[in-house]
């Protein structure tokens, strides 16, 4: 198994314009290649420009193959650029991480 966690900040003052864009046009292509994610939440503590996803793969092959259908995905392009337009995007980071083999992650 691996988790692909991504986490974005916002520039201050956009993030709810941004996350209503991503439920409107982004969800749903994403979800259509990704499915649904493990995880995805706004920041309680912390920085409040801040939002993580956590999407679940079999493998990095299935990352690949997965990521690469929805960036074949015109829906899923348009929603980018319409993201981009929109500006509120700071920064992103992404970790892949390999669960212990001590504790069952139970998805």
């Amino acid at each position: 198994m691996l988790l692909d966690v991504r986490t974005y900040r916002c520039k201050p003052g956009t993030i709810n314009t941004h996350l209503k864009l991503y439920s409107e046009k982004g969800k749903p292509a994403q979800s259509k290649h990704l499915g649904q994610p493990l995880l995805f939440a706004t920041t309680e503590t912390g920085n409040p420009n801040e939002y993580t996803h956590i999407w679940v793969y079999k493998n990095a092959d299935d990352r690949e193959m997965k990521r690469a259908a929805m960036w074949s995905d015109q829906d899923w392009i348009n929603y980018t650029q319409e993201s981009a337009k929109l500006g509120a995007l700071e920064s992103q980071e992404n970790k892949l991480l390999k669960p212990v083999d001590f504790y069952d992650l139970k998805i």
